[in-house]
């Protein structure tokens, strides 16, 4: 209803706004953060960089301008940066893994002692390296500088331990610090490991062997002709689909050479994309031969002298073995069958899917930081937003991005009238009630 001069009656009153909030957001990712355990630490500042860089992840000066508009308290920036320094003479990642571990262990259902690792490269927009900061191997193919990150998870796909490493690093070179350092910190003794092949190395697998656990790595397939000579005699390139066969392998050499168990699968729909790609790899070898292509990095091109060829050999090898995925583990038969040691490793796409979400939806990389203090709290950063973010995607069956979407532009209002201040509930639309409702189930 308006006044006479067309205003509407509350501003004539002196009503107005004074303020909005997304209340409703904060407190679901407030409310996350305690769930996880993660209020262990005293540290508002911290919480707060944390929880910023799930609604909008931007510099940590920026993130209060995000807390700003959400109408929430922030901190100064002196106070976020004597936060960040903090972070790490206080060890808070340590604080963290435990509490993380902890809430894994309430909900593995009978699988908590499985882990999973991977680990990936996050680089820097700078042309200088330093002790940390090294130009190195980088599944994207930058020169940047760089840092590697090793990452744990549970089966489920939730972080329980992250590393950095100088740049250079090599991949197998991050697996067995990681997982000592998890042994110390939690005191765990039976863990099983599941691993890419490229962390496959005689030397990686009796370490972590002789720390205590156990393991489940991807075996390289070339080794397969070798593995299974018995079945290549008696029944040629024949195979049932989801047939499992078992064999041994000795890895290693002299004293620290050990027999491994290596399980094999050959999947039918797996043969036709191998055959796929090894029919464009001799299209592109033939190019080669006839001089139509440049040779790069060709598998089936066969150089003798000035002639090249087609390794028909080469590609026989490659059919016979089209099909099949091989994985090595110090897990007796009576332990894990071949069928579970598959199944384990098939869960390998949780840390994948968590490396995914770390650079897209929470934006890890670049890191703007220079010094290794700096980096090493924003992985911890980084590390905790990962957490709460896969703990909500869980628990309400939406991307973190759609949650935070959904919720963002809920907001109550302060409003001044006479001098008096009053907060107004927001009206809920029926996709935040949704999420709301799955939160308030049972075990969230």
């Amino acid at each position: 209803m308006s006044s006479a001069g067309g205003r509407p009656r509350s501003v004539v009153a002196g009503g107005r706004v004074v303020d909005t909030a997304a209340q409703v957001l904060w407190q679901v990712l407030m409310g996350a953060y305690e769930q996880l355990g993660f209020d262990v630490i005293d540290d508002e500042a911290f919480r707060a960089l944390v929880l910023a860089r799930i609604v909008e992840p931007v510099s940590k000066a920026d993130s209060l301008r995000v807390l700003a508009e959400l109408g929430v308290p922030g901190p100064s920036l002196r106070t976020v940066f004597r936060s960040l320094q903090r972070c790490v003479e206080r060890d808070y990642r340590g604080m963290l893994a435990k509490a993380a571990l902890a809430r894994s262990a309430a909900t593995a259902a009978g699988r908590a002692s499985l882990v999973l690792y991977d680990c990936t490269t996050l680089y820097f927009e700078t042309e200088e390296e330093d002790a940390f900061r090294k130009v190195g191997m980088s599944k994207e193919r930058r020169v940047d500088p760089q840092i590697q990150v090793g990452l744990l998870v549970d089966p489920a796909g939730f972080p329980l331990e992250v590393h950095a490493f100088e740049g250079n690093t090599a991949e197998t070179k991050t697996l067995v610090p990681v997982l000592e350092s998890f042994q110390r910190r939690h005191g765990v003794l039976d863990m099983v490991v599941v691993a890419d092949a490229g962390m496959l190395s005689a030397d990686n697998l009796n370490a972590l062997e002789d720390a205590g656990f156990g393991f489940i790595v991807g075996s390289r397939i070339s080794k397969a002709p070798y593995d299974l000579a018995d079945h290549f005699q008696r029944q040629g390139n024949y195979f049932t689909d989801g047939q499992i066969l078992e064999s041994t392998r000795v890895m290693g050499r002299g004293k620290n050479a050990r027999t491994r168990r290596v399980v094999y699968q050959w999947s039918f729909k797996r043969q036709k994309r191998d055959d796929k790609s090894i029919n464009k790899m001799i299209e592109r070898a033939e190019k080669v031969v006839d001089g139509s292509r440049p040779m790069k990095k060709d598998r089936f091109v066969k150089v003798d002298g000035a002639t090249k060829g087609v390794n028909w050999d080469l590609v026989e090898r490659a059919r016979q073995v089209a099909g099949l995925k091989g994985y090595v583990t110090n897990l007796p038969i009576d332990t894990m069958g071949g069928a579970g040691v598959i199944s384990a490793y098939h869960d390998l796409w949780q840390v994948e899917a968590s490396f995914r979400m770390a650079k897209s939806d929470l934006r890890a990389r670049p890191i703007f930081h220079r010094l290794r203090d700096s980096i090493e709290a924003h992985v911890t950063v980084v590390f905790a937003a990962l957490a709460i973010s896969r703990y909500l995607q869980e628990a309400t069956g939406v991307s973190i991005k759609k949650l935070v979407r959904t919720l963002r532009t809920v907001r109550s209002a302060t409003i001044e009238i006479n001098g008096q201040r009053l907060t107004l509930d927001p009206e809920l639309p029926e996709a935040a009630e949704d999420l709301l409702q799955s939160l308030r189930a049972p075990g969230h």
